[in-house]
Formats: C-alpha cells, structure tokens, sequence
C-alpha cells in the first residue's frame, strides 16, 4: 500500500511558531524524506468558513497568505501537492455520506470540538458546519487515502473519530475489500512541540488571542515579543530560584534550541540542561535567557523570511501553483468518491449488472 501524507491548515491569519513547531517543520522533514509516495498539503478554506462565515473575506485574503508561509518554510510544489479545499466539490458530498454513520452524541463527546466550542463562546449557536468538522475532516483524510496525518496533541481525539468512521463504513460497505484506509496520526518528535503556549503564557497561541510569533514577523517584532515574553513571576531578582513549570521561554527552549546554539550564543553553558540548573538554583537573570532565545529564533526564522520576501515578486505564479494542485487533488478524489459509490451501490448507471437484473425481472 502506498504511503500518502495528508495535512494543512485553516487560512484565518498567517502561520506563526506553533504551526511551525507543531507540524510545518516536520512536513518539510516528511516531504524530503523520501519514504513518502504522495504528500498533500490542504488550505482548508471551506472549514474556515464555519466560524467565520460572516467574514469570508477574512478567508479569502488568507489564502496567498497561508501558500507563502507554506512555500517559504520549504513545501516544494514539484514534492507535495498544495490545493485548496473548497475547489474540491467531492469532499462535500464524501462529507454528506459520512454523516450518516456519525451520531450527534458521538460528536458532542469529541474533545476537540468540545474545546474549540468553549473558546468561541458558541454555547447554543453553534454553525452546523463546525460542529460536524469532525467528518469534514475526515473526507479530507480518507479522499486521498491519506495513511499518515501530521497533527498537534491537540487533533488526536480528530484522527480517532476519523478511524471510527472508517471502520464503519468498511465494516457496512465493504466488508471483503476495504474501500478507505485507516490513517495513523504523527506526532511531533519533540513534546514541547506538541502544543507550543502563547507568548504570554496561555495554554494556546492563537491568532485571536494575539500571543503569536508570526513566521512573517519582522526580526524587530519577534525580539520585541520574546523580551515581552512570560517566564517565572516569583523570579524577581537575577539571584532568585527561577521556575521552569509554566516558564514560556523555556517551553520554546525546549521547542527550537539545538547543542550548537551554545557554542554560538551562550558559550558559558554546556547544553540547556546546565542553562536550566543554572536558572532554578538562581544567579541567571530572564533578560539573559530571553536575548539567547531572541538569537534563536532569529536564526531559525531568517531563511524562511528571505524565501518569502521572493516569492512575495510573484503573487499570480502562487495562485498558479494551487489551481494545478488543486486539480490533481480534484482527480485523486472523484477516484476515491466512486470508489464509495459503488460500495455504496449507488453507482446506478455504472452498476451494468444491476441494469441486466431489472430488466430480466420486468421482461420475464
């Protein structure tokens, strides 16, 4: 069976840190590999939508915004298809047969939406549309056969309910010969990756929430955000013990720092763990902490600013780029929707066999 990678993002703002550590970094790690048949990476605008339909030009100007991010962290068109989900119809309708395997109950108990329901404060008004995403999500998955998903920690309880339907559907439909593959979710090597915190220690970094480091940011913005940045606050004075549990800048530490960063910028200490004895047992201040960080991110954020300030020259080559992708997304999926259709049998014109039959019955 051929491995095929599936993921991408919602286009409600540009990408920051925590796309990047979660999942961007290690998709361009995959796309490279070489271990991968088949990479597709989705601008899930359609699923955008159902928080934002009131704005959809919020959705639209996002679009060239998420590509150039994509594209200047190193997705490589001529490696991974790049495509938008709304110019592909047959996830819809794979959407619509899919909810008839999925009970209310089933999505109200998904941690995800549970959470992502709480934040926006939707209580009772919550759009039909992002409340059955769940299944959205998993035709996006299952279209293109997808055996492997990138996803934060977050998206875990997601790749479940899309196994469950899966299962399903198999088990109902094609119970000799499995029609939709069952993917496996891929976590970020590195824990702290998981679910990197916003910039003034809250849980999530969000765009709304305005604690993000963009990937777009300006070297002036980032180092102005990470010397705002949120660290211990009982660590007062330079000689004080410092906390690590909660400290942002550590938690980011722990996401982006590598051994030769030391010999570079902090040649006093040996590796982070000797940083980190250093700052709990006291006599480490956070602006020093802090300026070390500023120098990593500055490093890590460099080449994937110089690559999008080039291809910022040539915005109608971008969207040329996803009109192709997006074509052969369109093909990959009406395969795999006929596919479902005729497990389904609902194939009717096709099914010549079931044509015979009736005719046999009513010309007997």
């Amino acid at each position: 069976m051929s491995k095929i990678i599936l993921t991408g993002d919602r286009p409600t703002g540009r990408l920051h840190i925590g796309h990047y550590a979660g999942s961007l970094r290690r998709r361009v790690e995959l796309q490279n590999s070489g271990e991968y048949d088949k990479t597709y990476i989705m601008i899930a605008d359609a699923q955008a939508l159902t928080d934002n339909m009131d704005n959809p030009e919020k959705v639209r100007e996002n679009i060239i915004e998420v590509a150039l991010d994509y594209m200047s962290c190193g997705l490589d068109p001529e490696k991974s298809t790049l495509f938008i989900q709304s110019q592909i119809s047959e996830l819809c309708e794979l959407t619509f047969y899919y909810m008839d395997l999925v009970t209310v109950s089933r999505l109200q108990r998904n941690p995800t939406v549970k959470s992502e329901i709480q934040m926006r404060n939707f209580e009772a008004s919550i759009p039909v549309g992002f409340f059955t995403y769940p299944i959205s999500q998993a035709a996006d998955i299952t279209a293109f056969k997808a055996t492997t998903v990138p996803v934060g920690g977050d998206q875990l309880p997601m790749i479940e309910q899309c196994r469950e339907i899966v299962h399903r559907f198999n088990s109902q439909y094609a119970p000799d010969k499995p029609v939709l593959v069952e993917p496996e979710a891929l976590l970020p090597q590195n824990e702290a990756c998981m679910r990197l915190p916003g910039t003034d220690g809250k849980a999530k970094m969000s765009k709304s929430l305005g604690n993000c480091i963009y990937l777009s940011d300006p070297a002036d913005e980032v180092s102005k955000k990470i010397m705002s940045m949120y660290t211990d606050p009982l660590h007062l004075q330079v000689s004080d013990p410092g906390h690590l549990e909660g400290n942002t800048v550590f938690t980011y530490l722990d996401a982006f720092c590598k051994p030769e960063h030391f010999e570079r910028y902090m040649p006093d200490h040996a590796n982070l763990d000797e940083l980190k004895e250093h700052y709990q047992r006291g006599g480490l201040g956070d602006v020093k902490v802090k300026r070390f960080l500023d120098k990593i991110m500055q490093e890590t954020l460099d080449p994937i600013r110089a690559r999008r300030k080039e291809l910022e020259k040539d915005i109608p080559a971008i969207y040329e780029i996803l009109k192709k992708g997006s074509e052969v997304a369109r093909q990959a999926a009406a395969q795999t929707l006929s596919d479902v259709k005729s497990a389904m049998r609902i194939n009717y014109f096709e099914d010549m066999e079931m044509i015979r039959r009736q005719s046999e019955k009513y010309n007997a």
